[in-house]
């Protein structure tokens, strides 16, 4: 599935950390978003690495949870639309 992780942080050190942080889970698609391909599981366990990296009075981080279906209906201009990452790699 794809999430989407949308932030509105203040502190620059802080926004640095979480966006160098979220690059290792998906794919940014403008300056304080993320779409990230990953199971309910694992968008839980983002969640809550998440919280560490934050100060919740503060911040304001959200996480969009959309179905498959939902996926097939993005539309965008400007930028090209999410993209499921490969079954398998090749190296």
């Amino acid at each position: 599935m794809l999430v989407i992780v949308a932030y509105d942080i203040p502190d620059d050190k802080r926004r640095l950390q979480l966006s160098n942080f979220l690059e290792g889970y998906g794919r940014r698609v403008q300056e304080s978003v993320f779409e990230c391909f990953m199971n309910l599981d694992q968008m839980r366990q983002l969640h809550k690495q998440t919280l560490l990296k934050v100060e919740p009075d503060e911040d304001n981080i959200r996480f969009y949870w959309l179905p498959t279906d939902g996926v097939e209906k993005v539309l965008t201009i400007g930028s090209p639309l999410p993209m499921t990452p490969p079954d398998a790699y090749i190296i």
